[in-house]
């Protein structure tokens, strides 16, 4: 009876540990960060977190072989994906104790946004209210393909890396409300700091759909 039940704790404690050795790699989570915006292919998933695609395509091998992300193929490109809201909602957990648990990781936040002279973002309740006073102007400023994926429902698409040349069509009389992927995503960082240089008064939200959507809150998907 003993013998049966080691064998059974043994063979139990496995399957879970393959779990924790998809995520022992610094990419891998990268990667399950980048799919909780939605579907991508292997090509835009390897550019995005500094890989190549041979790499990119290891660390995916591992994360599919236990279940955190499947695949389809669509002609000559293969695209990965969360299987489902469980694996995002894993994946914001794991986050949530690392920053209660690793003070490395509030020292790394805290010397980053403190270098780029951030003032403090705006909380989700804070973000709730003002956009039913209609009181703010809200850029989502991630690419097109994570907006149409999901968006904040009042959200305009202008990606960071475009935001330039759509200044003369923002106003000046809203505050305007950036945010990306989410509480570690520069992209709404950089689109900040370019439009508080250009006059216009402007904050960051500090999470991303993944936690809106966690929330319960209504997401919208198209392109708005």
């Amino acid at each position: 009876m003993f013998r049966q039940s080691r064998m059974f704790k043994d063979e139990i404690y496995k399957q879970f540990s393959r779990i924790g050795k998809a995520l022992a790699s610094p990419k891998r989570l990268e990667l399950l960060d980048l799919l909780s915006q939605g579907e991508r292919t292997v090509e835009k998933l390897a550019r995005e977190a500094s890989l190549s695609i041979a790499n990119c395509s290891k660390h995916l091998q591992l994360l599919r072989e236990a279940r955190l992300v499947e695949a389809r193929r669509e002609g000559l490109y293969v695209f990965y994906r969360l299987p489902d809201d469980a694996v995002g909602a894993f994946w914001l957990a794991l986050r949530r104790l690392g920053e209660e648990r690793l003070t490395e990781v509030e020292g790394i936040l805290k010397n980053y946004f403190q270098l780029h002279g951030e003032l403090k973002p705006i909380s989700r309740q804070e973000l709730i209210e003002r956009i039913g006073e209609k009181r703010v102007v809200v850029l989502d400023v991630r690419p097109v393909e994570e907006y149409t994926a999901g968006h904040v429902p009042s959200a305009v698409s202008v990606p960071v890396d475009k935001l330039q040349r759509r200044l003369s069509k923002l106003s000046r009389d809203q505050e305007i409300i950036a945010y990306c992927r989410g509480p570690y995503c520069l992209f709404a960082v950089r689109a900040v700091a370019l439009l508080r240089r250009r006059g216009f008064k402007a904050r960051r939200y500090q999470e991303g759909i993944p936690e809106w959507k966690a929330a319960g809150l209504p997401v919208a998907v198209g392109e708005g």
